[in-house]
């Protein structure tokens, strides 16, 4: 099985997808294939439908989105901890990872996720500001429904899918609500976390669109 991601510091897919494989515990090969702009991402068409990535490679077959990477992973391997044990808070989970996945489009755009960013202050629109009161109430509700440290209580898929706006809520001081920095501690303090930080930061790469 093999992933195939792009830059570290800034793709907040790959992101999703690397941390969800990593703590479910799959084994899996990483290669990283760093963004190409300026031949607008020609050579990713190679190996993934739709020009980009993450993209998972396993036994043949393609698997794209990170989400359905996720969902693959866990299909594939029932007997690893991806999705809550309970019926009811599974049903929640999956709720929440396909409205990360589908919506927030203000932060997602005005807020790139960025690992080697000093946090700083942003002004941010309506649309971002609505998004994190949204980002504010879910992880406020499963912290004290689970009682935490993650969405669910043990990691799941829908903390891969919140992942990078741990970064963005951080690194553009987008809040202070005591659940978001509970979950940022719990988040940040993943050898996994950890380890996908250290290499996005050592990077040579810079993104202009992404340094907002």
């Amino acid at each position: 099985m093999k992933l195939i991601i792009g830059n570290r510091n800034y793709s907040s897919w790959s992101f999703r997808a690397w941390l969800g494989l990593t703590m479910g515990g799959v084994a899996f090969e990483t290669e990283l294939r760093p963004f190409d702009e300026e031949n607008d991402f020609r050579d990713y068409l190679a190996f993934s439908p739709t020009g980009k990535v993450p993209v998972l490679q396993d036994q043949g077959r393609t698997v794209w989105e990170s989400l359905a990477i996720l969902e693959y992973a866990a299909e594939t391997h029932p007997e690893k901890p991806f999705w809550p044990e309970d019926a009811d808070a599974r049903t929640y989970a999956r709720c929440i990872a396909h409205e990360m996945h589908a919506g927030f489009s203000g932060i997602r755009n005005e807020c790139p996720m960025n690992m080697r960013r000093a946090p700083g202050d942003l002004v941010v629109s309506e649309a971002v500001r609505k998004d994190v009161a949204r980002i504010e109430t879910i992880l406020d509700n499963c912290l004290q429904t689970y009682g935490g440290p993650f969405l669910f209580g043990p990691f799941s898929i829908a903390d891969a899918m919140y992942a990078p706006v741990v970064n963005r809520l951080e690194i553009y001081r987008l809040s202070t609500h005591p659940a978001v920095e509970r979950y940022t501690q719990a988040m940040k303090a993943l050898p996994a976390w950890q380890d996908w930080v250290e290499k996005g930061c050592a990077e040579p790469w810079v993104v202009a669109m992404d340094e907002v």
